[in-house]
């Protein structure tokens, strides 16, 4: 067995078990977040031959950053409950498999410590009723070195979660989140979500930062082209790891629309959501992804092992990357093309 696929097992004997329910859980009826990781392996591939792959190179760029292999940690909160050196310790992995890693909002660590750690990071910011919230953690991530503002769309509201008996909500301890709130006398109508943005709200987040601005939770191919007529550097097809609109398409299959939608424009596609092998890589970067994002195994990563196992998830899938690479007959991922994926054939 890949030891990547250890991993949540050894998580969940680690963890309470309401914070690996909250970590593994999707929303309502738990379709799209079951649904995630088979949609990858419903791809099947075209292979070419007679190709020269004595040497290959899966590093890339992403928004002009260097990565060594196009694997990113995505955002997520609670981290703090995998590891007690949270967001800090899931860095020191990140950077030492020189990647980057996306910072939540809500993360348990201050921007200033993560910026000290010199690994490149973004922030994921919701965007609060009270702009005032929005605008100050905005500035602190700027003066820490946040290299790009990731605006997550798909959460006007939580994603109703049908949980019973004792949640993560009963064990979160002081520190564990929200460590980036600013001062204030805060209500709850202030933190809610902001279910009134439009595009505009792109061009205004890179005014006020003066960065690169990416747009997570695209599933359209219309929506992609409206994020990037309104500036946004990059796109993230996401679905929250089925943790919102249940019944949401899987990335899979949103992919190849929103590729083709940006296609000759300068803004960048990501896409997370069920992706556990390096076949899985190849798959997204053949179909127009630049680079893909990994959520749950980096948490189960944390857990396990702390920074060394994050390390370790990030090089394994590289490893498989290079593999699929020379099998599929290409020597980077700027040779791979939406030739080389086909959809499974069914009887």
């Amino acid at each position: 067995m890949r030891w990547i696929d250890t991993l949540e097992a050894a998580a969940a004997e680690k963890l309470p078990e309401a914070v690996h329910r909250y970590f593994r859980q999707g929303s309502a009826g738990g379709i799209s977040v079951g649904e995630a990781v088979a949609a990858w392996s419903a791809y099947r591939f075209r292979p070419r031959v007679l190709n020269d792959v004595s040497m290959i190179e899966s590093g890339t760029t992403v928004l002009g950053t260097p990565v060594g292999v196009p694997v990113l940690v995505a955002p997520s909160t609670m981290q703090r409950m995998a590891d007690p050196d949270g967001e800090i310790a899931m860095a020191t992995g990140v950077g030492a498999a020189n990647s980057i890693i996306g910072i939540s909002s809500n993360a348990g660590t201050t921007f200033a410590d993560l910026g000290a750690t010199g690994v490149p990071w973004w922030l994921q910011i919701y965007i609060v009723r009270n702009r005032e919230i929005t605008r100050q953690m905005l500035d602190a991530a700027v003066e820490a070195g946040a290299r790009a503002v990731v605006l997550t769309v798909d959460t006007p509201v939580v994603g109703r979660k049908e949980d019973t008996g004792e949640t993560v909500w009963d064990l979160v301890q002081p520190g564990h989140l929200l460590a980036n709130l600013p001062p204030g006398e805060w209500v709850d109508a202030d933190l809610a979500k902001a279910d009134d943005l439009g595009p505009e709200v792109i061009g205004w987040l890179a005014e006020r930062t003066g960065l690169p601005v990416v747009v997570k939770g695209v599933l359209r191919g219309d929506d992609a082209k409206r994020c990037a007529d309104a500036g946004a550097a990059g796109v993230i097809v996401s679905n929250h790891g089925g943790r919102q609109l249940d019944g949401s398409i899987p990335t899979a299959q949103a992919l190849p629309e929103v590729a083709e939608a940006l296609a000759g424009t300068d803004t960048e596609v990501y896409v997370d959501g069920g992706i556990r092998r390096g076949e899985h890589i190849l798959t997204a970067l053949a179909l127009g992804a630049r680079a893909v994002f990994v959520g749950r195994p980096a948490l189960w990563a944390l857990t396990v092992g702390g920074a060394a196992s994050v390390t370790r998830l990030l090089t394994d899938l590289g490893t498989e990357l290079d593999h699929c690479l020379r099998l599929v007959g290409c020597q980077s991922p700027s040779d791979l093309t939406p030739d080389l994926v086909t959809r499974r054939f069914v009887d």
